[in-house]
């Protein structure tokens, strides 16, 4: 019995690297291209409709400016992983990635063997990252955790208990009213909280709050 191929989607700004990259992984018996297009002709829901395994891209602006996160896009049959490629080594990029459901982050000097792994690693479930950001995952997570804040991130906070409640929600993508239904709040009363933030952090929009908290999270 032949195993089920690993479909992929190629969505690129950049043709030659799309066109390169698609030419490595139609060699490769385990995966299958299902669309390789260029980034301006797609839309957000041609991306959930699609039945593929993993989303291959080099924008991260693409990804932050999309209403729901990767994993919402997929379903719980078929979860969507998301491969980043051609990424400049820029450690708050990197965790803007994480924190919208990226599983792969791949660098621009990386080699095609390099694409390749991360694209079945994550068509596994995993999560690939060059292997000098492990430690800024450990140290982002035990302070994301920590149940004593330190100096530093009590001063990024300037944010009530409530407000600081809500940024993860926020970097989710979820809108007030899933807010609030989460929440058990108001949805005028999440709008309120949500504008404090944004004004707290310095952020013009809501997509600006997950740039905003890995900046001061980095800087701790």
């Amino acid at each position: 019995m032949v195993d089920k191929k690993v479909e992929v989607l190629l969505y690129f700004q950049n043709r030659l690297v799309r066109e390169s990259i698609a030419r490595i992984l139609e060699k490769k018996f385990d995966l299958q291209i299902v669309a390789a297009k260029p980034l301006t002709s797609v839309s957000e829901q041609e991306i959930s409709q699609s039945s593929a395994d993993v989303l291959v891209i080099d924008s991260l602006q693409f990804i932050l400016e999309m209403a729901a996160s990767i994993p919402r896009l997929g379903s719980k049959e078929r979860p969507l992983g998301c491969v980043l490629v051609a990424m400049a080594d820029e450690p708050k990029r990197f965790l803007m990635a994480v924190s919208r459901g990226v599983s792969g982050y791949v660098l621009q000097d990386a080699s095609a063997t390099d694409v390749t792994a991360a694209i079945r690693a994550v068509a596994r479930g995993e999560a690939i990252c060059p292997p000098h950001y492990t430690r800024l995952l450990f140290n982002y997570v035990a302070e994301m955790m920590s149940d004593v804040p330190s100096g530093r991130r009590r001063s990024y906070v300037g944010l009530t208990g409530r407000e600081q409640e809500l940024i993860p929600l926020i970097r989710r993508g979820l809108t007030n009213k899933e807010i609030a239904s989460q929440l058990g709040l108001s949805e005028q009363t999440v709008k309120n909280h949500v504008h404090r933030i944004l004004r707290k952090l310095g952020a013009e929009d809501r997509l600006e709050v997950s740039e905003a908290c890995v900046t001061q999270m980095l800087a701790i």
